[in-house]
């Protein structure tokens, strides 16, 4: 009986531990990571004495599911918030969000005057023509890193442009 008992559970763990390394299995990261592109990774470069930047880039969620931005995070700045801008009476205001929905086969774009990634405490200077790194961290596609490229303007086609 014991002896039954341990090769049933041996046997378990086989399969359990198989099925979790199925590359074809339904809920593996690199599936749920592959279907969401992070594209067009920018920053505006800012005067050294500026304490604070945002990051701009564009979400698009090539899955069948919704996913949520959920946090950001970079050795460039102290903190990164996600971050919106909203009419308050008659007065636009920057407003931090908790989370970001990327609808399946949906678009979010992060651009000026609408969702922003703010980095707060640089560490040092944006400069044009310098790039960073910042890990964005999904409820389901888990964390990707991108790189941002700094620049003096908007790139061209940063609202429509090529992936």
């Amino acid at each position: 009986m014991l002896l039954r008992l341990l090769t049933a559970s041996a046997l378990s763990a086989v399969c359990l531990f198989a099925s979790a390394a199925d590359p074809h299995h339904a809920h593996d990261a690199h599936a749920m990571h592959a279907s969401l592109v992070v594209s067009q990774a920018w920053s505006r470069a800012m005067p050294p004495s500026a304490p604070n930047g945002a990051v701009y880039f564009q979400l698009q969620n090539q899955g069948s599911e919704a996913d949520r931005l959920l946090s950001a995070q970079t050795p460039r700045a102290e903190r990164a918030e996600l971050h919106t801008h909203k009419q308050v009476g008659e007065v636009m205001r920057m407003m931090q969000v908790e989370a970001v929905e990327i609808p399946a086969g949906g678009r979010v774009e992060f651009a000026p005057g609408g969702y922003h990634l703010m980095l707060f405490g640089l560490k040092q200077p944006l400069k044009a023509g310098e790039r960073f790194p910042v890990t964005l961290t999904f409820d389901k596609a888990g964390e990707q890193t991108v790189e941002v490229s700094i620049q003096d303007d908007a790139p061209t086609g940063a609202v429509h442009g090529h992936h």
